[in-house]
């Protein structure tokens, strides 16, 4: 993971915001590689969810045929979008503040272990930001009896690494960066979203939120998209857009920051056919991550256990990938796929609804008034053939653009051997990302630069510029010019030689095989389009 984080900033795919300042933790900024490799996976995924999509054919495991459209919604809404949805009241995490070392940490991030020397039995803890936390553990644990390592056999676990969740005497907590017990306070809620101003008073009316996520923008357009374009039930609605979370303790890289980009469609069809529009959309999008190259052995689709489920959710799966900053067998979430019930758009209409309640009403306060007004406005859908009016139901494939370019990244990144100009075999860095993602699908090289090789070089960039993003590149010896595209990710590399000049024809170099072969220089496009796709 480390020399994957050098490459993204050494080859310009990543760098830490504001880095010149000493950054600031949770955001990143994506440079002159990582903003087309991000882009060229938001394009790829919109081609093949919204605008490729057929929507006159059914396709192969979907219950039937259906439509999709798309939205670009703003990024600040009415604040009563977010008390209806539920993420005022419900969209927090429980925090513990430490009074010694004046650090906050999630409070089911915090991992210990019970352990007993000198006759005192405490919970020794590690951060969240600990890669080996049964060893920092332990050295705590012997930092606070007065111990040496060497005597690191006197100690007496009682029981495995868990949660700081199933203690309840924080009195005997000693802390991750503490060196007295009971320092840590009670977990409270923690809202996660940002607030911002409206207007030029600033006062408590004034109060907006960014987005925690971009699906409430295509709830509250429902009738929007219903009324203006004429889709029937089934169809998706997709949206690609940037959200923002207050995380606490943002970590590995991109995988949890504080701004990021979603991918989201909101599948709106009949309560009838909804699991099978779940078990659908499940294996859709599954598939669509190894088709665009990740490994399927690093890759597993988890169902949800009962206790896990949002408050609205009928079923929830998640698509997880086997990251390589995690320990082994471990997987972190790369996209959930969520069966969201009628919850959102009869939350919209008549207001914020009760999750303790089955099926579930409008949570009302003290007066027995609805707790948080919904809209009022008629959110359910007539089906114009049979007459049947119903609230739809929602199934919910969300991905992170983010977290999607790091799982291709960590997938890309190999290291093998090829040999140099003389022969010799070298190792070599390459990242070995799908010809549809990568940041450049070309570059360009004459093999010298003389004998009206730059010419037709050039006159070749020029012509594949128009239809990709192209690299041209004449500095240096041929195999250092392969070798800075290989770390760029470059599928193919186009070479005119002496040989060019004769019969038109160029050398096409293969990024991951390293095979090469000759091509007519007025079939390239022809060539890389079929390569590339």
């Amino acid at each position: 993971m480390e020399k994957l984080v050098s490459l993204c900033k050494r080859r310009g795919f990543m760098f830490q915001s504001s880095e010149i300042y000493g950054g600031i933790n949770g955001f990143w900024d994506y440079g002159p590689l990582g903003v087309e490799l991000k882009r060229n996976i938001k394009d790829a995924w919109w081609r093949d969810m919204v605008t490729g999509h057929d929507d006159l054919a059914q396709l192969p495991g979907a219950p039937a045929a259906y439509e999709m459209t798309g939205l670009d919604c703003t990024i600040i809404m009415h604040p009563q979008v977010w008390k209806c949805s539920g993420h005022y009241d419900l969209f927090h995490d429980y925090m513990v503040d430490c009074k010694e070392s004046k650090k906050r940490y999630r409070h089911d991030q915090i991992q210990g272990r019970w352990v007993e020397a000198k006759g005192k039995k405490i919970f020794a803890t590690a951060g969240s930001d600990s890669e080996s936390p049964e060893a920092d553990i332990e050295r705590q644990a012997l930092k606070f009896f007065g111990m040496r390592s060497k005597n690191a056999d006197e100690l007496k676990w009682d029981g495995p690494l868990v949660s700081l969740t199933t203690v309840d005497d924080f009195e005997q907590v000693l802390g991750p960066d503490a060196k007295s017990l009971g320092s840590l306070t009670p977990p409270r809620e923690f809202n996660l979203m940002f607030k911002t101003t409206i207007g030029a008073l600033g006062g408590e009316a004034d109060t907006a939120f960014l987005r925690p996520e971009t699906a409430q923008g295509i709830f509250v357009n429902f009738k929007n998209v219903v009324d203006s374009s004429r889709v029937r039930v089934p169809f998706g609605i997709a949206q690609v857009g940037k959200s923002f979370r207050n995380e606490i303790t943002p970590r590995n890289f991109t995988f949890r920051s504080r701004e990021f980009e979603q991918m989201e469609i909101e599948f709106f069809c009949h309560p009838d056919s909804s699991q099978d529009w779940y078990r659908y959309w499940r294996e859709r999008r599954f598939q669509w991550y190894k088709d665009m190259g990740l490994d399927a052995g690093k890759l597993i689709l988890r169902e949800h256990h009962a206790e896990e489920l949002a408050h609205y959710s009928i079923g929830t799966a998640d698509i997880e990938y086997a990251f390589p900053f995690l320990p082994e067998g471990e997987y972190g979430e790369l996209e959930g796929i969520a069966h969201r019930g009628d919850f959102d758009l009869r939350s919209h209409m008549e207001g914020k609804l009760d999750p303790s309640t089955n099926p579930m009403t409008v949570e009302l306060n003290a007066e027995g008034k609805p707790k948080h007004r919904g809209s009022g406005k008629d959110l359910s859908y007539r089906d114009d053939i049979t007459g049947e009016r119903f609230v739809p139901h929602v199934v919910e494939p969300s991905a992170g653009a983010d977290r999607a370019t790091l799982a291709f990244l960590c997938e890309a990144f190999t290291e093998d051997e090829a040999p140099d100009e003389k022969g010799n075999m070298q190792t070599r860095t390459v990242m070995k990302l799908h010809p549809r993602i990568a940041p450049i699908k070309a570059a360009i090289f004459p093999l010298v630069k003389k004998d009206g090789m730059p010419e037709m070089a050039q006159d070749i960039y020029r012509a594949l510029k128009k239809e990709w993003n192209v690299f041209y590149d004449e500095k240096g010896a041929v195999g250092r010019r392969y070798r800075r595209q290989d770390e760029a990710g470059t599928p193919f590399c186009i070479t005119v030689d002496g040989e060019s000049m004769q019969d038109q024809t160029v050398t096409i170099r293969h990024r991951d095989s390293l095979e090469q072969w000759r091509v007519k220089a007025d079939d390239l496009s022809g060539e890389l389009r079929k390569l590339i796709s």
